[in-house]
């Protein structure tokens, strides 16, 4: 699955010369926590995000007026607290890809990007929704979850199994840990129940079955 597939396209963004009081109207009434920062050809130069409006807005403590408060953040441009030298990812790059980059610098969206234009936004939320697709969450059938020792050939004999049965797998993932294997395999069927019995006869451990409606 690619970045693409699952990004937000054409999002809101504004230009290095608003002010930050229009910046902040805008991510306030869109409920954004960051904006991109492009330029007039649509090139990526920066972001603007909820800390740093809220660390050039004055505190309540500031002897300025609220007049005062609004003509300085009139007059202040995002080009001058935008963040530069962002992180960001191309559009066809794998959806995982995303997901590691966000997690080892901790941020929540990427902007997307072809060549140094923007063409798209890929947040946290789009990676949980494309997980639940992936893992076919909300998907009728039975999910069954079997643990086996991770050896060549385990996939192809489990498969194999639902095939000789003609129950059509929706979905399959795995977790290897510690030379074991976990999978989770989700079928179109709730008539498992000889599935269930081969399984067991192979030396494989079914950990769970759970049938959703």
């Amino acid at each position: 699955m690619y970045v693409h597939q699952r990004m937000t396209r054409r999002p809101v963004t504004v230009s290095p010369d608003y002010s930050v009081s229009k910046a902040y109207q805008m991510m306030t009434e869109g409920r954004y926590s960051q904006l991109p920062v492009v330029d007039s050809d649509n090139k990526l130069i920066g972001l603007i995000t909820e800390k740093l409006l809220a660390e050039v807005n004055p505190s309540s403590a500031t002897s300025l007026s609220v007049y005062e408060i609004n003509y300085l953040l009139s007059k202040t441009k995002v080009k001058d607290i935008m963040k530069t030298g962002i992180f960001s990812i191309n559009k066809d790059a794998l959806l995982e890809d995303a997901a590691l980059v966000m997690k080892e610098n901790r941020i929540s969206s990427l902007p997307v990007v072809e060549g140094n234009y923007l063409v798209g936004i890929i947040t946290r939320t789009d990676i949980f929704r494309a997980f639940i697709d992936i893992m076919g969450v909300k998907s009728k059938g039975t999910r069954i979850a079997v643990s086996a020792d991770d050896r060549t050939g385990v996939f192809a004999e489990i498969t194999q199994i639902f095939a000789s049965l003609n129950i059509d797998i929706r979905n399959i993932s795995n977790i290897n840990e510690n030379g074991k294997l976990e999978m989770v395999i989700k079928v179109r069927s709730f008539d498992v129940d000889k599935a269930i019995e081969q399984l067991i006869e192979k030396g494989y451990t079914v950990e769970s079955v759970k049938k959703i409606n």
